[in-house]
């Protein structure tokens, strides 16, 4: 099995902010995890109250992990300028579940589509080599249902294998909620079906 199957990059917390300056414009660039798309209207909403006189403030993120998806925004400057070259720094990094976002406070001298592709790259690939860049690993959910005889087996599996309980309930027959990381899922799986009596359904989230 493949080490490597459900790790993927991200940011660890939010970056407080990197100031990048180009002819007098300025650029402040924040790296920020998120992980739906809900998270991003909040965000830039605390962004433009934290920078009024801002004219632009451009952002990229991409979240998923099997299926990735991603958006690219220029909030107003040239076509394809800024949105797209914040998020070529982000799969340049390899990263996913982030959003980079660059607020630009015009400096008076116009710097051309060219400048402006350069400047938001810089300012965001900035943004993130100031970031805790982290590795993450996906886990699945399972639902385990047994009598209570089969407790001690159950639980002989989960021990062994450093499988970590969500939920439980042993009221009438027994309800574990168990986490797993994605790479061992057939592996586990095999082990609880293997004892008769036990039955193991994956969860969506």
């Amino acid at each position: 099995m493949d080490k490597n199957i459900g790790i993927y990059k991200t940011v660890a917390n939010a970056s407080r902010g990197i100031l990048y300056k180009d002819r007098q414009s300025k650029f402040y660039a924040y790296v920020f995890p998120m992980a739906i798309e809900k998270d991003v209207k909040p965000i830039m909403d605390n962004l433009r109250k934290k920078h009024p006189t801002a004219n632009h403030i451009c952002y990229a993120w991409r979240i998923g992990i099997e299926n990735q998806r991603y958006r690219a925004n220029d909030d107003g400057e040239p076509n394809n300028s800024a949105g797209m070259p914040i998020y070529g720094q982000i799969k340049s990094f390899g990263l996913t579940n982030v959003l980079i976002a660059v607020a630009r406070i015009f400096g008076g001298t116009k710097l051309g589509v060219g400048g402006l592709i350069a400047a938001y790259r810089t300012a965001a690939q900035l943004a993130l080599e100031s970031s805790t860049i982290i590795e993450k690993s996906v886990k699945v959910k399972y639902e385990l249902c047994f009598s209570y005889p089969l407790l001690s087996k159950v639980m002989r599996i989960i021990k062994q294998n450093s499988i970590e309980i969500k939920k439980q309930d042993m009221s009438m027959a027994c309800t574990i909620i168990i986490s797993v990381l994605l790479r061992n899922t057939v592996q586990i799986e095999n082990k609880f079906k293997a004892i008769h009596g036990v039955s193991i359904s994956r969860l969506e989230d």
